[in-house]
C-alpha cells in the first residue's frame, strides 16, 4: 500500500498501514539480544572479525562465518519477470550446471542414504536443497547450531544472488511459490525464523514472519497468518497484531480463524494490565477483551479442554457438568486442524497466573449466556456448520511444517498416506516448472521418497549413520 501523504515510500500490504514493513536491525538477532542481555553480554571484549576475502558481499539476512566453505556463485540467479501496480515479480533460475547439480539431490533422496547428500554437499558445498535437507538430519540428531549453520549458509547463497533492484524492507517484492526455485527460499526463511524463536528472538521471528507473508499475502503459501499472532504474542508487539487484525479483518475474515479470535482477545487483555496505560483506557481494553475472549469461545468451544489439558488444568464442575464444551462442540476435521495447531502452539502463554484467572473468569460468562439463550450462541453453531468443510493446502503444508503433534494428528488421509519431502512439502498442484529430470531419474525408487521424507505422525526412519525424519478454510 503507498502512503497517502506525498512520503515517496512505498510501504507493504495495508495492514502495516503507514510503517514500512521491515527495519533491516530487526533482521540481526543481535540486536534483539543486546536488547535483552546488553551489548557487552552478547558480544563480549572481542573486536568484530573481519571476514575472509573470499566474502565479497554485504547481506542483511546472515553473516558469512570464517569456517564457512569458499563461497564461488552455485549456479542461482534471480530474474525481474515484470513490474506493475508498484510492485516487482522476481523469481529464482537455476544454471544448467546446477540443475544437473539438481538431479544428483533427488538421486540421493531416493538412495534412502544421507551419506550421499554429505559427498553431494562436498562437491557443492552451497547447494540449497541438500543443506536444507542435511539441515533436518541434523536437527533430528540434535546438533542444533549445525542445523541452524545450514540453513544460514543456504540463506547467504540466496541473498547473493539478489536482482540489484529486489529490496525485502520495500514490501514490493514478490515470489512466486509455485515455481519450484522459488520454494526453497520460503523454506529457507521458515526455518530460520524457527531457529530464531527457538533460540529466544521472538521479535526477530516476527519480522522474518512478516518478510514470508509480503513475498506473496495473497496466496499466503506456507500460512503466516495462522503463526504470526503468536509471534506477536511472544515478542509482546500487541499493537501491530492488533492493527494487523483491523486492517485485514474486513477482506481476510481473520475472525474466523481461531488463532486470532483468542490471541486479539489475549493481546487487549495485556495491553489492558500494562502499567503505563490510564485507568479508564485500561477498563475499556480489559472490557472488550472480555467480550473478545467470550465470543471467540462461544465461537469455538472445542478449543477450552484441550487447551486446559495442556496446560495441567482441571476444570472446574460446572464446565464439567455443561455439555457446551463437551461433545455439543464438536467440529469438523478441518475446524478440529486449526484448532489443535493453536492450542498445541500457543498454550503456555495462556500458563500464566493471571491469564488463567481471566479465562476461568470468561468461561463462566459464557455458560451463563449460554444458558439464556443468547442468539450469538446459535448463529455460531449455525456458521461452524456452514464453513469449514475442508482446508486447502497451505494450511496442510503449514501444520507439516510446525511439526506439532497435536495438529499433525488431524491431518487426513490425503495427506498422510503421501510421501511429504522434507524439501518442498506438499507441492501445488498447480506448479510451473522451468526444466524437468531426465526420465531416467524421475522413474527410480520412489520408496526411497518416502524414507527420505518421513512421516507426519511424528515417526522417524534410519539410514546408514543417521536417523532422518523430515518432517483460510472453504
Amino acid at each position: 500500500k503507498k502512503n497517502t501523504t506525498g512520503d515517496k515510500q512505498v510501504y507493504m500490504i495495508d495492514f502495516i498501514g503507514t510503517y514500512p514493513i521491515l527495519f533491516v536491525r530487526n533482521l540481526n538477532p543481535e540486536t534483539e539480544l543486546k536488547r535483552y542481555f546488553g551489548a557487552r553480554a552478547v558480544l563480549g571484549d572481542q573486536r568484530p572479525r573481519q571476514r575472509q576475502r573470499q566474502f565479497h558481499r554485504s547481506t542483511w539476512m546472515t553473516i558469512p562465518k570464517d569456517t564457512w566453505p569458499r563461497f564461488s556463485r552455485p549456479g542461482i540467479s534471480m530474474t525481474l519477470l515484470e513490474s506493475r501496480d508498484g510492485l516487482q515479480f522476481f523469481t529464482f533460475e537455476h544454471s544448467r550446471d546446477y540443475q544437473q547439480i539438481q538431479f544428483k539431490f533427488l538421486d540421493s533422496v531416493e538412495s534412502m542414504d544421507p551419506n550421499n547428500i554429505v559427498v553431494l554437499l562436498q562437491m557443492n558445498p552451497y547447494h540449497i536443497d541438500s543443506l536444507l535437507q542435511l539441515s533436518d538430519v541434523c536437527r533430528i540428531q540434535e546438533d542444533q547450531e549445525m542445523a541452524r549453520d545450514l540453513i544460514e549458509r543456504a540463506l547467504y547463497s540466496f541473498e547473493c544472488a539478489f536482482h540489484p533492484v529486489c529490496s525485502l524492507t520495500s514490501g514490493t517484492s514478490r515470489l512466486d511459490y509455485l515455481r519450484p526455485e522459488n520454494r526453497a527460499f520460503y523454506l529457507a526463511v521458515y526455518k530460520h525464523m524457527v531457529f530464531l524463536e527457538r533460540r529466544g528472538c521472538p521479535r526477530t521471528a516476527l519480522e522474518y514472519c512478516r518478510l514470508i507473508l509480503s513475498l506473496d499475502p495473497d496466496s499466503d503459501p506456507l500460512c503466516m497468518l495462522l503463526l504470526i499472532d503468536f509471534l506477536s504474542l511472544r515478542s509482546r508487539e500487541y499493537n501491530f497484531l492488533l492493527r494487523l487484525y483491523q486492517d485485514w479483518e474486513v477482506h481476510r475474515n481473520l475472525s474466523q480463524l481461531p488463532n486470532f479470535a483468542f490471541s486479539v482477545a489475549l493481546s487487549h487483555f495485556h495491553l489492558s494490565q500494562e502499567d503505563q496505560t490510564e485507568s479508564k483506557e485500561r477498563e475499556r481494553l480489559k472490557h472488550k477483551a472480555d467480550l473478545l475472549l467470550q465470543n471467540a469461545l462461544i465461537m469455538f468451544p472445542g478449543v477450552l479442554m484441550p487447551l486446559l489439558d495442556l496446560c495441567t488444568v482441571q476444570p472446574d464442575a460446572a464446565v464439567l457438568s455443561h455439555d457446551f464444551f463437551g461433545p455439543r462442540s464438536q467440529q469438523s476435521p478441518a475446524l478440529a486442524e486449526l484448532v489443535s495447531l493453536y492450542v498445541g502452539r500457543t498454550h503456555t502463554l495462556w500458563r500464566e497466573g493471571g491469564v488463567l484467572l481471566w479465562l476461568e473468569e470468561c468461561v463462566r460468562e459464557v455458560l451463563r449466556r449460554v444458558d439464556t439463550k443468547d442468539p450469538l450462541v446459535e448463529d455460531c453453531q449455525n456458521k461452524r456448520k456452514q464453513r469449514y468443510q475442508s482446508a486447502p493446502l497451505n494450511i496442510h503444508r503449514h501444520v507439516i511444517l510446525s511439526e506439532i503433534k497435536e495438529a499433525t494428528s488431524t491431518l487426513p488421509l490425503e495427506v498422510t498416506t503421501q510421501s511429504v519431502m522434507g524439501f518442498d512439502p506438499l507441492p501445488p498442484l498447480d506448479s510451473v516448472a522451468s526444466y524437468t529430470r531426465p526420465e531416467s531419474g524421475a522413474a527410480k525408487g520412489a520408496e526411497g521418497a518416502v524414507c527420505w521424507s518421513g512421516s507426519v505422525d511424528g515417526t522417524s526412519h534410519t539410514a546408514p549413520e543417521y536417523t532422518t525424519r523430515q518432517c483460510p478454510v472453504s
